[in-house]
């Protein structure tokens, strides 16, 4: 589902027609949240909003689903102004030569009650296969204002440096200020594209 809604919002941005069909992304209750090691003690967490894409997704048959999907690095926020301006600094992601980060799917698969969908991540301008672990999507539902609506979740994990966001620092004792391996959670909600 995630995979899905993901696609349907890349498409969006692109002003791609390659979906016939498909579902946009619904910017107000869609976001990329992340997670990333500090310190070696502790967790910090952070969200891009701006999703914006397209989701095709074939009902009778998941696996010919496509997702196209773009996320706004300058949303990037995780409750700290001064953390998020170095986060978007060339250090880690320059947001101002590289303002989006995209994926685009090239196969999808069923897995359990779920979807795997394997697809071109772009961070940076760097563009690597990543595989994303989808819950759903749901069935659709109609909204108090009439529109469809679906939903998805996906997650999956990042080396950091692949993509050439390298920037850290030695602790005294050992280990570094912050760890290579990125938690990714989507959670898109999808709107019928008319």
């Amino acid at each position: 589902m995630l995979f899905k809604t993901m696609l349907s919002g890349l498409l969006v941005i692109s002003g791609s027609t390659a979906f016939a069909g498909g579902w946009i992304f619904d910017d107000a209750h869609s976001a990329a949240d992340f997670s990333v090691r500090h310190m070696m003690v502790t967790n910090v967490k952070g969200q891009m909003r701006g999703v914006k894409g397209v989701v095709d997704i074939d009902d009778k048959d998941l696996t010919k689903s496509k997702v196209d999907v773009t996320l706004d690095v300058g949303t990037i926020t995780t409750m700290n102004p001064k953390r998020d301006e170095h986060l978007k600094s060339p250090d880690f992601l320059d947001a101002q030569k590289f303002p989006t980060i995209k994926f685009v799917s090239k196969k999808v698969t069923k897995s359990g009650d779920g979807l795997t969908v394997t697809g071109d991540l772009t961070i940076r301008g760097v563009t690597k296969t990543s595989i994303l672990t989808v819950e759903g999507p749901t069935a659709p539902i109609k909204d108090p204002w009439g529109k469809t609506k679906r939903g998805f979740t996906a997650t999956t994990k990042v080396n950091r440096k692949d993509f050439g966001v390298s920037w850290n620092k030695a602790l005294d004792g050992g280990g570094v200020v912050v760890g290579d391996e990125v938690k990714i959670t989507i959670e898109g909600e999808l709107e019928e594209k008319k």
